[in-house]
């Protein structure tokens, strides 16, 4: 057992448990950085340590009541098809190029996700939080399903790839588009995020790229550590801690790209920063359409009592 390694998922664990956010995103690069674990296999171990400790959060939230199932469920129709796809697109690389040239474009990937993983959660903690009025629950009705499961989709296929942003970047969108309250916002995403990394990490055994060793002895630190985090999550200093989990990231991002292939990585920063773009405005434009076609069909109707 490695005490170092312990400690780590400890105190990830408590992360995770608190805010839902952090823990394949910080994990791998400690792994790749601090234990010089090869990028395939820190990520396919993360995924798997990842998809266990957030069983056990997903049954504390569970039981508190904090998670939107019906968000869940469509979110995941998008997310676990894609993330298998991502973990064989990565299958796939490992046959027909070399392991250094994989190494370069995984750490350039990751790097530049982390990167805008970072940005994500400074923008949560710094500006959303003050322009969004939050909600505990709502009707999910056909436009939220649709988004839910273009949300998991895509995300689901960078988590595939990189392990990073299950819990980070789908929270951000969590509040962004559907206007949920903390609470609901750490509840939903961990009982997603479970079923999400259960199949990825499945994937990711059956192509070989888990260190079942390295996975136990996070885990021994972890378990304890989101049971605690889930315990403090609605006592905690939330904006703080996200704060400095933004600070965190892009640090890692920052030294995970130097790394990797310096062509890949802008790219990966720009089409992530392109996506959530997009899907942070979709809300925007989907509710204003929405707005103008019951504008519309109230004036229609108007008009028809009055023609009577």
């Amino acid at each position: 057992m490695d005490p170092a390694i312990v400690l780590f998922g400890l105190c990830i664990g408590v992360l995770v448990g608190m805010t839902g956010m952090g823990g394949g995103s910080l994990m791998t690069p400690l792994l790749i950085l601090i234990f010089g674990t090869s990028p395939t296999t820190a990520i396919g171990t993360d995924i798997v340590y990842s998809a266990i400790t957030k069983m056990v959060g997903s049954w504390r939230h569970l039981k508190m009541g904090t998670v939107n199932l019906e968000l869940v469920k469509w979110l995941s129709f998008g997310s676990v098809p894609a993330a298998i796809a991502g973990v064989a697109l990565v299958s796939v690389l490992e046959a027909h190029i070399s392991e250094d040239r994989l190494n370069s474009l995984v750490y350039a990937v990751l790097g530049g996700t982390l990167l805008m993983v970072g940005v994500v959660t400074l923008t949560r903690a710094l500006i959303l939080r003050g322009l969004i009025d939050e909600r505990e629950r709502f009707e999910v009705e056909k436009r939220h399903k649709v988004a839910a499961v273009v949300i998991g989709a895509t995300t689901g296929f960078v988590i595939g790839i990189t392990s990073a942003g299950s819990g980070t970047v789908i929270a951000i969108l969590l509040i962004a588009v559907y206007r949920l309250a903390p609470k609901r916002v750490v509840g939903t995403d961990i009982v997603h995020a479970a079923l999400l990394l259960t199949a990825a990490g499945l994937a990711h055994i059956v192509a070989g790229n888990v260190d079942f060793g390295l996975a136990g002895n996070i885990l021994v630190g972890s378990i304890p550590g989101v049971i605690i985090g889930a315990a403090l999550s609605e006592k905690a200093p939330q904006g703080f801690i996200r704060i400095a989990l933004g600070i965190v990231l892009m640090a890692s991002g920052i030294v995970t790209v130097q790394k990797g292939d310096s062509t890949v990585w802008p790219i990966a920063a720009g089409i992530a920063a392109i996506f959530l773009g997009a899907v942070l405005y979709a809300p925007h434009y989907m509710n204003k359409r929405y707005r103008r076609e019951k504008e519309l069909a109230a004036a229609a109707a108007q008009a028809s009592e009055s023609a009577a």
